[in-house]
């Protein structure tokens, strides 16, 4: 009975571990997809505002 209980703790902490692995694996994912959503804010910043220059360029020349 007691190797029952042993393999019962042990299957549980395997799947524990599972878990925590799984759980760590998701957290280096959201950190990578952060980085990148954060660059490309930026990327889309900076395309905005070359964009905003190029029509107030031609609203000059127009004008």
């Amino acid at each position: 009975m007691t190797d029952d209980r042993l393999i019962i703790a042990i299957g549980r902490l395997e799947r524990a571990l599972t878990r925590a692995e799984t759980a760590a694996d998701r957290a280096v994912r959201d950190a990578t997809l952060d980085q990148d959503l954060a660059a490309l804010n930026r990327r889309h910043d900076k395309l905005r505002s070359r964009t905003q220059e190029a029509i107030d360029a031609l609203d000059r020349l127009i004008g």
